[in-house]
């Protein structure tokens, strides 16, 4: 069991239950899985990049990522349904857990002038939504190694009815939100 999979259970879980006045212990929100994406629209012309982006996925989740494809075609950007223009991983249980710890403690205070993340970014069934703009804030990463630097979405979804629960329960995690 991680780190902060051990806290949660300990100490998270009645924290929580005490705080909402959950009937059920089923009821308490926790995170469910994490997925992380990589959309690459330089893939169209060059196709190396979207091999050197699934490694370096590959590296800071700890799991081979699925390449996306174009579900249409949009000719005014050259794009034909199923070219690959992306990659992506969802991660559970202990990866989940190791990766978000990974996030909070060393990832994110990494990111240059750092004041916090956006507590607007909740989709209103209490998912959570993550933009990084640079990848190299991760340490698998090695900087000499890189040939472009690319962006990164994270979504982490739980099982909180409403933004209010899933943001408690994200600050408990450690997630560092702006004021």
């Amino acid at each position: 069991m991680s780190r902060l999979q051990q806290i949660y259970q300990e100490e998270l879980r009645p924290r929580l239950q005490e705080q909402f006045h959950y009937k059920n212990t089923m009821e308490i929100p926790r995170v469910e899985k994490i997925v992380l994406n990589i959309g690459l629209g330089e893939a169209i012309q060059n196709v190396k990049i979207l091999d050197t982006a699934s490694e370096e996925l590959a590296a800071i989740a700890g799991q081979n990522p699925v390449i996306t494809r174009a579900k249409k075609s949009i000719a005014s950007f050259k794009l034909r349904e199923n070219m690959p223009i992306g990659c992506m991983v969802t991660l559970r249980r202990d990866r989940m857990y190791d990766f978000l710890d990974k996030l909070v403690q060393i990832a994110l205070p990494r990111v240059r002038d750092f004041r916090g993340v956006s507590p607007k970014s909740f989709d209103g069934r209490g998912n959570y939504t993550l933009g990084i703009r640079e990848h190299i804030i991760f340490p698998e990463i090695n900087y000499d190694k890189i040939d472009k630097i690319k962006g990164l979405n994270i979504t982490i979804v739980t099982t909180a009815r409403t933004d209010e629960e899933s943001r408690y329960l994200l600050r408990l995690l450690g997630m560092p939100f702006r004021n």
